[in-house]
């Protein structure tokens, strides 16, 4: 049995980026949904627009993430 240590490094490599990755919008999601709760001395309304969209934005990408990868497993 011959082991391709270039082809386990890539895909070690690549799922080491993509789960950094990934952690890091969903914790910016999570940021963006714990300004919404605090209180602040200018509570602009579009400021908190901003902050739910950009939350929704980031949980929207990281399930599109785990979408295409699932797909990528079972087709």
């Amino acid at each position: 049995m011959k082991i391709d240590w270039a082809a386990l490094a890539s895909v070690f490599s690549v799922s080491l980026v993509v789960t950094v990755a990934l952690v890091g919008l969903f914790t910016l999601g999570i940021v963006a949904l714990s300004k919404l709760s605090a209180p602040s001395a200018t509570s602009g309304g579009g400021s908190a627009a901003l902050a739910r969209t950009s939350a929704y934005a980031c949980f929207a990408a990281c399930a599109a993430a785990v979408a295409y990868g699932i797909y990528l497993i079972v087709a």
